[in-house]
């Protein structure tokens, strides 16, 4: 079932599972209060998934993680995205 489902995503997104697992263990025990090391994994996730993120959104999403003011499920960070526009 999980192979099959990251199949699908690595095909919808591009990207390889093998490179997300890596980056999510990266960042077992980071410190999302900490600005720089929020800042790199924003600069991580954009390279990985080949997007760019605007300084404003940048700034936005920074300020969101740290404050621990995180959208709860992709409906509500596409609000939160949009929202900014």
């Amino acid at each position: 079932m999980f192979s099959k489902m990251f199949g699908n995503l690595e095909k919808k997104t591009g990207v390889k599972m093998e490179e997300v697992m890596k980056l999510a263990q990266s960042l077992n025990g980071a410190n999302f209060k900490d600005e720089k090391t929020v800042r790199n994994v924003i600069k991580k996730v954009a390279k990985l998934a080949n997007k760019p993120v605007s300084k404003e959104k940048e700034e936005m999403l920074v300020k969101a993680i740290i404050t621990g003011k995180v959208p709860k499920d992709l409906a509500d960070l596409e609000k939160m995205t949009k929202k900014k526009k």
